[in-house]
């Protein structure tokens, strides 16, 4: 690239009127900002609660329109912002640079020329008479560092110092030059369509913006972000940083600052929901099942954001990574005394299901609790912040994830760096903090319970419907026994999962015991072959299954001792039996998912809203096992 830039350009570029220009794009953004707050958080809240009917029905949408387009206005004018900060920053560096060349120029008496060739005087000794040696013009022969030295070394000693400056100089002037076209490209493309509506195509070009915006800013934004440090740790960086220094972190890096463990709340939920709408726009036109699903999630999620609800929601993580994810908070965890934080288990993901099921749980045991104990508030969490195992008829390997430990053991390390962050960033001096595992969910919670030092921040732990925590008894899962709970529906089969030699008896009985019956109904021709392996597989089945279950507890399961059973020494509350799996007009695992439901289950709902919110001492007991 031939530079169209002159050192001297280069030497009186005003650094300082690119970042004022950038002071008033930001002043633009947080204008959008304040105002897309306003929409939302007064107009839109006091219509709902005040006007009924079409007419108001219609203002809702207009105003909804409206902040969408207010939320617009505020990402773009903040990647405007964010790249004259990052021309600036790099401008600078190569003024420095020349700058630097300059003085060292002057120090020796050299002359710089407009060309940015460099004129050295006579020196050193010449072999004949001794006179000076005559001075010279240097010109640079390229980039510096490019052109390998020849060899031959000038006899002049200026000569080579000179040459120094003209390579230092040119690649100042290079180097800004590259810069200059770089930035004017993202310049150039950072525009909005014209009219007055913002549909998700302008956000997958938004989406766009801030990758390339991104890619710019790497080193004045990004490598400052403390990934690799504690959440505690994230907190205080945070709070040191000026104000427009957040904000250009929230333009540029909203999934990178709204997932990080240790940032306030209502910053995390801010920065996610201008992630939403830029995972939208990106996964908008995108044909593959994956995409379609995780969209149908994230517009669900957005659809509450938008409509309100009391609790108030907060997005405090999104992400399409994975089978996605996904942390919805109703009620602030940062001042609230009580905090739950429940992980959903099997076939949970990034869908339509989780937005509206696994959402309405969390937001359940919220409103349960704030009935159970109305002088406490209470956040209530729904944590999808791993990749569960998924069931699928035609993908056998995945379907056996949910018989091994992986992918809760993955997610226990997770779930416990988030907690640590809601302990960092909670403003109580003691907070009531309660793990809640629900399914494979239980044995992720479990895991991390037995990780080092325990879950943060936890009082007590809540297991519904499952299959084993991974350990023996509920000492080992670091709050005491008397603080571990367990809901188990009599109907649920989940909960009475053989153990892994009973269904290690299983399997090879029913293959032996097939082979045998099929060989002997051989002789009886085809039919008598496959009548003879099917009654032989399920002889042996049984006699293999009962076989080693007679070598095992009656209270080992898959993952462990069985939660509800005596020899765990946890405390069973009463939850409804379930209808039973075969009973008509229920499905095969509806058992299984009734526990948070207020009117399903209305007893397991309550006694886990007692535990939340810090009054476990009200709750209705059961038998253990």
């Amino acid at each position: 690239m031939t530079p169209t830039l002159t050192w001297a350009q280069l030497r009186d570029l005003k650094c300082a009127e690119l970042e004022g220009a950038a002071d008033g794009w930001g002043k633009s953004s947080n204008r959008a900002d304040a105002a897309r707050d306003r929409i939302e958080r007064q107009m839109l809240t006091g219509l709902r609660d005040t006007q009924e009917g079409e007419a108001a029905q219609a203002a809702v949408a207009r105003l909804r329109q409206l902040g969408r387009n207010f939320q617009y206005v505020y990402t773009e004018c903040g990647l405007v912002r964010t790249t004259l900060n990052s021309l600036a920053h790099e401008m600078k560096t190569q003024q420095r640079a020349l700058r630097e060349a300059l003085d060292d120029a002057a120090a020796l008496r050299f002359t710089v020329h407009a060309d940015g060739t460099v004129s050295y005087p006579a020196g050193g000794e010449g072999l004949i008479g001794g006179a000076p040696l005559r001075g010279g013009t240097a010109a640079s022969s390229g980039p510096p560092g490019l052109v390998p030295p020849s060899g031959l070394v000038a006899p002049n000693p200026n000569a080579a110092k000179a040459q120094d400056i003209a390579d230092r100089v040119t690649g100042a002037v290079r180097a800004a030059a590259e810069i200059d076209w770089r930035y004017a490209g993202i310049l150039r493309r950072l525009k909005a369509e014209e009219g007055l509506k913002v549909p998700d195509s302008t956000w997958k070009d938004a989406a766009g913006d801030a990758a390339e915006v991104r890619d710019a800013a790497g080193a004045y934004l990004e490598d400052a972000i403390p990934h690799d440090a504690s959440p505690a740790e994230r907190r205080d960086w945070w709070a040191g940083l000026t104000q427009e220094q957040r904000e250009e972190y929230l333009a540029v890096y909203p999934d990178r600052i709204g997932n990080l463990d240790g940032i306030p709340a209502l910053v995390r939920d801010a920065a996610n929901r201008d992630n939403l709408q830029l995972l939208i726009g990106k996964l908008e036109g995108r044909d593959d099942e994956r995409s379609m699903t995780q969209l149908a999630g994230l517009r669900e999620i957005d659809r509450q954001l938008g409509a309100g609800t009391q609790p108030p929601m907060f997005l405090l993580g999104i992400g399409d990574e994975g089978n996605g994810r996904a942390i919805v908070s109703f009620g602030n965890p940062d001042t609230a005394k009580n905090v739950a934080a429940y992980v959903p288990g099997l076939g949970t993901s990034l869908d339509r299901d989780f937005a509206e099921g696994d959402l309405k749980r969390a937001r359940d045991t919220a409103i349960g609790a704030a009935e159970m104990n109305p002088d406490s508030s209470t956040a209530s969490i729904v944590w999808l912040g791993y990749d569960a195992p998924q069931v699928a008829l035609n993908d056998a390997a995945g379907s056996l994830d949910v018989a091994g430990e992986g992918a809760a053991r993955s997610g226990a390390h997770e779930y416990n760096e988030f907690m640590t962050g809601l302990s960092a960033t909670n403003q109580n001096d003691d907070p009531h903090v309660t793990a809640i595992g629900h399914s494979y969910g239980s044995l992720a919670v479990g895991l991390a319970a037995q990780e080092r030092g325990g879950i943060p921040g936890a009082d007590d732990i809540i297991l519904v419907g499952s299959p084993g925590t991974g350990a023996r008894t509920a000492d080992e899962l670091g709050v005491g026994p008397e603080h571990v709970f367990v809901g188990a529906a009599e109907n649920d089969s989940v909960t009475k999962l053989p153990n892994s030699r009973e269904a290690s008896g299983l399997g090879s009985g029913i293959a032996g015991g097939a082979s045998a019956g099929f060989a002997l109904g051989a002789s009886l021709g085809p039919a008598g072959a496959v009548v003879g392996g099917a009654v032989g597989g399920a002889a042996g089945g049984a006699v293999g299954y009962l076989a080693q279950g007679a070598q095992s507890k009656e209270s080992d399961v898959w993952f462990g001792t069985d939660p509800a059973h005596q020899d765990f020494g946890a405390n069973r509350f009463a939850v409804s039996e379930g209808p039973e799996p075969v009973q008509r007009g229920h499905g095969l695992m509806e058992a299984h998912s009734n526990y948070f439901h207020p009117t399903k289950d209305q007893m397991s709902s309550d006694n886990i809203s007692r535990i939340v919110s810090g009054k476990s001492e009200d709750i209705v007991r059961e038998r253990p096992r």
